[in-house]
């Protein structure tokens, strides 16, 4: 269990974050438990997006998806011990089995990506074919791109519309 103090200017405490942070494996013969899988962007790629917006005179916003980064749904099996401090005292043995991604399980970039570019390629984008971190939408001359960095997105474009549509699509 983590806990995280947010303070204020004089170094007060303002409020008491708690977080479940998870260790988890999962051990499958023949597949490696230690395996993470994070799509990062190459630094290469983001330099050049930064060149063409730059070219194309497009504005470039970033995007923190932490909140559904971590409580995305994941598709297999997760178990985790009662954390210390929330031990159910009936059933002290018992375990849970994850619905969602807690912060720190390494499940959490696979799920978020997978989720995220499922949802682009349905609404019309294409996967970059060098980056695959890189999404392409075009409507007539305009595009969109969207570049993806863990739980970070970059995103821009040549038509005002689009990029406030995309933005308002991502917070919804």
């Amino acid at each position: 269990m983590g806990v995280q103090k947010k303070l204020d200017e004089d170094g007060n405490i303002i409020k008491n974050k708690a977080r479940l942070v998870a260790k988890g494996y999962r051990q499958e013969e023949g597949i490696d438990y230690d395996e993470t899988y994070a799509p990062v962007a190459r630094l290469e790629a983001i330099r050049l997006l930064l060149a063409y917006a730059s070219i194309m005179k497009f504005k470039l916003f970033q995007m923190d998806v932490k909140s559904d980064f971590l409580n995305d749904f994941i598709k297999e099996d997760v178990y985790v011990e009662q954390p210390p401090g929330f031990e159910d005292y009936k059933f002290p043995n018992h375990i849970y089995i994850l619905k969602k991604t807690p912060y720190g399980l390494k499940q959490a970039p696979r799920s978020w990506y997978e989720r995220l570019s499922t949802f682009l390629l349905e609404n019309d984008f294409e996967r970059g074919k060098i980056e695959s971190t890189l999404f392409i939408k075009r409507v007539g001359e305009n595009i969109l791109l969207v570049q993806v960095y863990v739980d970070d997105i970059i995103f821009g474009s040549t038509n005002k519309s689009l990029w406030e549509g995309f933005a308002s699509i991502m917070h919804d």
